[in-house]
């Protein structure tokens, strides 16, 4: 017996794909008989599995569970819950991977499988080889299959967020856009002091009110309303899996994943002076100006949370955070990106900083900047493109940060290209201080896709 998964499914950080079209159950089956056995030949013998509210992520989740077993793997269901219970599961009970089921803010009809082995992120080449064992049925067979426990860790994961609260009591909008997040959400603020007003926390996998991706100010809309209002210190949203962030403050302003970063790190940083904090190359250069100046060391690392996860463990980075909320505490917490658990530390940091969070974004420096542009481009081009780029802007001279595609300061600010891990588009970005400063470096970028044959009017979807 063998498996040939669809070849767009097999990503880089997870497995993913359209539910019925490119991922079904003989896939979710398959992915389990690879996990368990390589798990077993590593030595280890249980796995954590939760799931998000998605109408097909049960029907998932039993063929994974039977996958598992077959192979020999105990299972521990932990249910229905964000993406972060799930790693916090794996994190404390005793058992040597986890895997979440979840198709985080991409589109209804979308599903996905986000996995950790032996305390360790599983991507890359990890998901290329269960592809390679599934082709060949490299599988183990086990005599007596697995056993399947039930552990209800909702109440014990919202417990452990609120451990060692330092945040005061703020009047909060909270929106979980119907999200996996939704009923923990409904737990933790009867912790929190304070006054909550929440939106949208029951789990509907048709999303009927909004998208659940904070990082589309679009999707923001409800929450900027409530916050208005009803006259609140600030809002907070969270993607459809709970692992992103996103933030208003008391004004309706959105407050960027790298700006989230900058006020999260002050604390970080005064419990531990000189430490280490990473942010991705999409991050404002404000952050890592503002890093420095706090007496921290600033790194630039790779887009992707598999990735930085690898990276704070090497660097002992005691926080790190993406543009797109995702936000990794390893101070006083696992190292995983959890955004319920961003948000309890969100409200200790602006705390502890004595101002509200409207007058930290007021101090910020006012730049101008492009949000995410995408360019369609073929998946074998993607990154011979970026590859071209490179190779020209050094001929001419130009220092460049290669840590993820190509990111070029100038007196004016600074651009990116780079080719995105997960889709077939190039994805770029640019800041500065001005508008007549960030015309000049899109016009950088314009010239760059235009030597090879892209152009930027040809902008792809989210």
């Amino acid at each position: 017996m063998s498996h040939i998964f669809h070849p767009t499914s097999l990503r880089e950080y997870d497995i993913r794909g359209i539910v019925g079209q490119t991922l079904g159950t003989a896939d979710a089956l398959a992915i389990g008989r690879g996990f368990a056995t390589l798990l077993r030949r590593a030595g280890g013998t249980r796995v954590a599995v939760g799931y998000d509210g998605r109408a097909s992520s049960p029907v998932l989740e039993q063929a994974l569970v039977d996958g598992l077993t077959q192979s020999g793997v105990d299972v521990v269901r932990v249910g229905l819950g964000p993406t972060p219970m799930l790693y916090y599961a794996e994190a404390v009970l005793e058992v040597d991977g986890g895997i979440m089921i979840t198709g985080s803010h991409n589109p209804a009809d979308y599903n996905g499988f986000k996995m950790v082995f032996q305390h360790r992120p599983f991507f890359g080449e990890d998901i290329q080889t269960l592809g390679r064992m599934a082709a060949e049925g490299d599988w183990d067979s086990a005599e007596t299959p697995g056993t399947v426990s039930e552990f209800a860790i909702l109440d014990q994961y919202v417990g452990r967020l609120t451990a060692g609260y330092a945040g005061g009591a703020y009047r909060i909008g909270w929106d979980a856009g119907n999200g996996a997040a939704g009923p923990a959400l409904e737990k933790l603020v009867k912790l929190l002091p304070g006054e909550h007003h929440t939106l949208y926390t029951d789990v509907d996998a048709a999303f009927p009110n909004h998208h659940p991706d904070p990082t589309e100010e679009k999707n923001l809309a409800d929450l900027k309303k409530l916050v208005a209002d009803k006259g609140l210190d600030f809002g907070i949203a969270f993607d459809g899996d709970g692992d992103r962030i996103g933030a208003v403050d008391g004004k309706g302003r959105v407050v960027w994943g790298d700006q989230l970063l900058a006020i999260l790190a002050e604390p970080v940083l005064r419990a531990e002076p000189g430490a280490t904090i990473i942010g991705d190359v999409k991050a404002s250069q404000a952050l890592y100006d503002r890093i420095a100046e706090l007496g921290g060391t600033p790194l630039m690392w790779k887009t992707g949370h598999s990735l930085i996860k690898s990276k704070m463990k090497e660097e002992n980075a005691p926080i790190a955070g993406e543009m797109s909320g995702h936000i990794f505490f390893a101070q006083d917490y696992y190292g995983f990106d959890d955004a319920l658990y961003a948000a309890v530390r969100l409200i200790g940091a602006v705390r502890q900083s004595g101002k509200t969070l409207t007058e930290l974004k007021d101090a910020m420096p006012p730049l101008v900047n492009t949000p995410e542009m995408r360019f369609q481009v073929d998946e074998s081009r993607k990154f011979a493109v970026v590859d071209e780029v490179l190779g020209r802007l050094e001929a001419d001279g130009v220092a460049v940060n290669r840590t993820d595609g190509a990111r070029v300061n100038t007196p004016d600010g600074w651009w990116l290209l780079r080719a995105s891990n997960t889709q077939d588009v190039l994805v770029a970005r640019a800041e500065a201080r001005d508008e007549a400063g960030l015309a000049r470096l899109l016009a950088q970028i314009d010239d760059q896709l235009a030597k090879s044959g892209i152009k930027r009017g040809e902008q792809a979807g989210h």
